[in-house]
């Protein structure tokens, strides 16, 4: 049997692509390896195809036979087919009698695919990213300014090179002769070899992308290096340095990453999505498809891992290790467009002058104790060190951060201050654009009752509660906003300070717009937890930090996974302290070690499913800041989802919430707008708990909540 391959590789030489008959079964079955056969993209795609004797494959009826090369096994053949026109395509495979026939739908490597139209003015950073210029593709003096003409779409031609890490830990060019600096490293299968990276680099649809494999090294294993990071897009963005990933790329990993894959670049995960499929094609066109590919990436790379696995299945990600997660991105503007609505109000109100009592109205942890950035004092929020600034930049269409040189170079003259800065606008092919020019926003607050549940509890009077819901406000319509002042501004410090953006804030409730609230819920954007990959959620826990990423939305993830299908048992969630008074200890390799395990499991025994092929380590751990494990298995989160007796790791790492959470809505979050009830019903439920409003109360009640209050 061992001959076999050496005689299909002779007869194939010998006659072209001639090969021992089809096994069993017959026929010829043609298959794209490297996309969906309607989602090719570049001009070319890597298709197998059945071995037969006198077996000839066509691409629009030209002889492409010399494209393929036999697998491993001598039963199928794989080959790069090129030269694709854009549009439909046929390959056809005849091998007498049997004859097959597949259709492929060839785009542009510019995109889009599905994502919708593309923005304009994008800014082009191929410069910056050492391509050199990008490629004039118009004479219409639109886009960035290049020799020969302008640039619309930010192409640059590929290029491959070679870096090495040198014993210092930084990556360095290769040069001919091996440096003395050279490090080595010793791969997943046991070999050490130097630590010699082969990448190419290049753009995919408008984004920069690159691909890196250890030369004499790849372990047949894939990582996907998702990035985090806030931006509003019109951006090419620059790779970031996860792309050489000296742990992935060390143990033998070939690591795939794009800046359209970086949410510092955009937060259109539509898009995001598109650009990640077609880098994974361009990977699998040039080393063939791998065992797995794993995804790693915090925040907003984390975010990108729920939802792409979600949308897209296996075709991204067979498997993720989403770090300092969030369920996904558009839901968690629903409560931090809260922040500075309630900031505004306790800064101003004598009652809420001590920090550690305004968890009471936001759910996110405060201290009296964490030093303020703002005021160069003690005592601030989860809402100030995590999200101050963010307000502004996804809701207030002009004021943006984006100050890159390279818009001096971008034509017409002038053509930044014609772009709605928000994040509603950078996603306007989803949430839509109203009458008035302006893309839909979904934000509201209408029936939100801020303080709901430290009112049941009696850690404010009823008087408190009445205030802040009368006072607290909600955001104007993004076409009435006006330009911030201090500090987002620089120019109109120290005068001008308007940390809360209140110029922009709006007395009595605003009502989202049910369109956009209608298209982001069926876009794809929301994370629902229909997932189906084996996922590791780790996190820092940061709570005393008052970093943005609070801890409790691992659980917000699983909770909508319990409540797509009643099942989470292919995540598990990992916490390791980091206080300020001990180490950070990093469980991201032993999250690998564990995944690659579970695959391993998955590819032997794939008729157990996901869950059933769990290895042991696989289940919910929290360890503390030292990597020394606390607790581990079933029940250690109780407590959280469940009324159980809170488990081991749930006592050793307290957990906050969310004003809506507050205000009486889920710990899994994501109501865009609430069910509404009456006033009078509410208060005949019991929702208010002692508190029985006296017949003033009952009125300012009515005042604040005209139409109603929410039922979540």
């Amino acid at each position: 049997m061992k001959a076999v391959p050496i005689l299909v590789a002779l007869l194939m030489a010998l006659s072209g692509l001639t090969a021992l008959p089809a096994h069993a079964g017959g026929g010829l079955a043609l298959e794209v390896l490297s996309s969906r056969p309607d989602q090719v993209s570049g001009g070319d795609a890597l298709l197998r195809v059945r071995l037969a004797p006198r077996l000839k494959v066509l691409r629009n009826g030209e002889d492409v036979t010399s494209a393929f090369a036999p697998d491993p096994g001598g039963r199928t053949a794989t080959g790069l087919v090129t030269g694709l026109r854009t549009g439909e395509n046929l390959v056809t495979a005849t091998a007498r009698p049997y004859r097959d026939v597949l259709r492929l739908r060839d785009h542009p490597i510019s995109g889009p695919i599905f994502s919708g139209p593309q923005q304009y003015p994008f800014v082009c950073k191929t410069e910056r990213s050492g391509l050199g210029p990008p490629v004039a593709d118009n004479q219409d003096r639109r886009g960035y300014r290049v020799e020969g003409g302008w640039s619309k779409d930010c192409f640059a031609p590929s290029v491959t090179d070679r870096v090495y890490r040198s014993t210092g830990g930084q990556w360095k060019p290769m040069p001919a002769e091996r440096p003395a600096d050279m490090s080595t490293t010793k791969l997943l299968d046991g070999r050490t070899v130097d630590f010699v990276v082969k990448r190419e680099r290049g753009v995919i649809n408008r984004f920069l992308y690159s691909i890196a494999v250890v030369e004499g090294g790849w372990n047949q294993r894939a990582m996907y290096r998702f990035d985090g990071g806030v931006a509003i897009g019109r951006d090419q963005g620059t790779l970031g340095g996860s792309a050489l990933d000296p742990h992935g790329l060390g143990l033998g990993y070939a690591i795939l990453h794009s800046s359209g894959t970086r949410t510092s670049t955009h937060y259109n995960l539509i898009v995001g999505g598109e650009t990640a499929l077609m880098v994974k094609e361009r990977f699998i066109e040039l080393y063939g498809r791998p065992l797995y590919t794993v995804g790693v990436g915090g925040s907003g790379g984390a975010i990108q891992q729920y939802v792409y696995a979600q949308n897209y299945g296996d075709r991204i990600i067979d498997a993720a290790i989403p770090q300092y997660s969030y369920p996904d991105m558009v839901t968690q503007t629903i409560h931090i467009g809260d922040c500075e609505l309630l900031e505004r109000y306790m800064d101003a109100t004598p009652r809420w002058a001590n920090w550690n009592s305004r968890t009471a109205l936001i759910g996110l942890n405060a201290s009296d104790t964490v030093a303020n950035p703002y005021t160069r004092q003690p005592g601030a929020s989860e809402c100030v060190i995590g999200w101050r600034g963010l307000t502004p930049l996804a809701m207030n269409p002009k004021w943006t951060d984006d100050n890159d040189p390279e818009w001096d170079k971008m034509d017409p003259p002038g053509v930044k201050d014609t772009v709605h800065w928000t994040h509603w606008e950078d996603l306007k092919n989803v949430y839509g654009v109203g009458p008035d020019g302006y893309a839909r926003s979904p934000w509201d607050n209408v029936g939100v009752q801020y303080g709901l549940k430290a009112l049941r509890e009696g850690v404010i009077t009823p008087d408190e509660f009445l205030d802040v819901n009368e006072k607290a406000g909600s955001w104007k319509e993004s076409r009435d906003m006006v330009q911030e002042g201090c500090p987002f501004v620089p120019a109109a410090c120290p005068a001008d300070w308007d940390p809360w953006s209140a110029r922009n804030i709006a007395p009595g409730r605003r009502t989202g717009d049910p369109v956009a609230i209608r298209n982001v819920e069926r876009s794809g954007l929301v994370f629902r937890g229909d997932v189906d990959i084996p996922v590791i959620d780790w996190r820092h826990y940061l709570e005393d930090r008052l970093d943005m990423h609070n801890s409790h939305q691992s659980f917000a993830s699983r909770q909508r996974m319990l409540d797509h299908d009643g099942d989470a048992g292919n995540q598990v969630i990992w916490f390791t302290d980091a206080r300020p008074d001990g180490p950070r200890s990093d469980q991201t390799p032993q999250a690998l070690e564990v995944i690659d395990a579970w695959m391993a499991n998955i590819r032997e025994r794939p008729w157990r499913g996901v869950s059933g092929n769990k290895p042991p380590l696989a289940v919910d751990r929290c360890f503390a800041t030292d990597g020394t494990q606390i607790a581990a298995g079933r029940g250690v989160w109780n407590g959280i989802l469940d009324r159980r007796e809170p488990g081991a790791c749930t006592k050793a790492f307290p957990l906050y919430s969310t004003s809506r959470i507050v205000a009486g809505g889920p710990i899994e979050g994501g109501v865009f707008k609430c069910r509404l009830q009456p006033v009078a019903k509410a208060v005949a439920r019991g929702l208010y708990g002692t508190w029985k409003p006296a017949p003033a109360e009952r009125a300012r009640l009515d005042a604040v909540f005209p139409t109603g209050v929410c039922d979540y």
